[in-house]
């Protein structure tokens, strides 16, 4: 399903694009897709049911992690997002070894629903299993058929280590590709899709192997707006030590999570 010969005859381009886009290195790649089998796709996406595990760092945001089993077509963009070809082409553009994770653990298919948001944050580093895949990058394969800018839910980077900040258009079938790393924050603010019309998208995510930890291994760190009230300023401080405290009880959702 995915445009391989176009991605294969541009690489040198869309690598250039990549580790020289600001405010950190991402990459957006429109008709990334057959057009016609993703629309065909968009069309058998059902109302998801599992809300995410964001609490109130987001809001009416829903998921399903084995979305490959919602039929033929499902199946095969999965098929492709973790295929060695699209590997390759993933670690030319970064100049790194870098691999999609073949269970995608913590991806899916997300959906985002009336007034939907998810608040600034920075993703886990380390694999919840295979500990030393360290989270090089979040793939973005957004769904949002006739989407308009007033319809908001753009993408939202932000680079932590000098405030540097970009938005970006989610169109139908546009991928993007985002570095991850301990200043890679990103989010999206609430949106205004028309009723029935959601924001949708398939999230994947790449590693590299780490033979030894090179950050101290975290859950997601969020960033919530500075108008956010002080309770959810301080559950953000708390979060990662709280939900550490809970995946040693309880195990981790996101290991879980296939």
């Amino acid at each position: 399903m995915i445009h391989f010969d176009r991605l294969e005859q541009n690489q040198e381009e869309l690598r250039l694009q990549y580790l020289t886009n600001r405010p950190f290195s991402y990459l957006v790649i429109d008709d990334f897709c057959d057009t016609e089998k993703l629309m065909e796709l968009r069309s058998q996406i059902p109302d998801l049911k599992n809300k995410s595990r964001d609490y109130m760092f987001a809001n009416n945001k829903f998921e399903k992690s084995n979305y490959k089993e919602l039929g033929p077509l499902f199946n095969e963009i999965y098929e492709d997002l973790k295929s060695e070809r699209f590997n390759k082409f993933l670690s030319f553009i970064s100049a790194k070894d870098v691999f999609v994770d073949p269970k995608n653990h913590g991806g899916g298919l997300h959906q985002g629903k009336k007034n939907s948001f998810l608040d600034m944050h920075l993703d886990f580093n380390y694999h919840p299993i295979n500990t030393h895949w360290y989270r090089q990058m979040n793939l973005l394969l957004y769904l949002n058929s006739e989407w308009k800018e007033e319809y908001k839910g753009h993408l939202r980077i932000e680079d932590l280590r000098s405030g540097e900040s970009k938005t970006l258009a989610v169109p139908f079938n546009r991928m993007i590709i985002q570095e991850c790393g301990p200043y890679t924050l990103h989010g999206y603010d609430m949106t205004a899709f028309p009723d029935g019309n959601f924001r949708t998208s398939i999230a994947t995510y790449a590693y590299t192997n780490h033979l030894r930890h090179m950050e101290k291994p975290r859950t997601t760190d969020w960033f919530p707006d500075q108008n956010a009230s002080p309770l959810k300023k301080t559950i953000a401080k708390n979060y990662d030590f709280a939900v550490k405290i809970k995946n040693k009880l309880f195990g981790s959702g996101t290991a879980k999570n296939q």
